[in-house]
């Protein structure tokens, strides 16, 4: 399977059976399918494919990133990409990033036979804090809820 830079992807239950202690957003089932994940390639890694979950719960994450930016102060606060998804408001969560690898990767995600698109500004928004947040985690600095860096070296071996 081809996996795009940003496209959106479902994951396979097989991955979160391997990764069951780490407290990651499994699969929900109730008629469709959920969550997505919006995806790209790590940079140095070509095999690791990083999987950022979204959500239509715009409110509810819009006013803890408001909460953390007062907070933060000066500090960015990089847990969050708001935007739209087909036509509604929808929240990147950064800060449940995680890698996986081809194998794990169902299908992509298609509405009425058509890619699920978002702007190229978004796009390259996510993949920008993402890859900070990547690069942070590999520093010691850990803004998603488990260790991605460790993830991403037993996903390698």
């Amino acid at each position: 399977m081809l996996i795009e830079d940003g496209k959106f992807y479902f994951i396979k239950d097989e991955f979160f059976d391997i990764f069951r202690g780490y407290n990651l957003m499994e699969n929900k089932e109730s008629g469709t399918k959920r969550p997505c994940y919006f995806c790209f390639r790590d940079r140095k890694d070509k095999e690791i494919i990083w999987f950022v979950p979204i959500s239509t719960k715009y409110n509810k994450y819009m006013k803890i990133y408001n909460n953390k930016k007062m907070k933060a102060g000066n500090r960015p606060v990089y847990n969050f990409v708001f935007g739209n998804v087909l036509g509604k408001k929808a929240v990147f969560l950064i800060q449940n990033i995680f890698p996986t690898t081809e194998e794990y990767i169902a299908e992509k995600y298609i509405n009425s036979n058509v890619d699920v698109e978002i702007p190229q500004i978004v796009k390259n928004e996510i993949i920008t804090i993402a890859l900070r947040v990547v690069r942070l985690a590999e520093e010691g600095i850990n803004i998603p809820f488990y260790n991605i860096i460790e993830m991403k070296k037993l996903l390698l071996k």
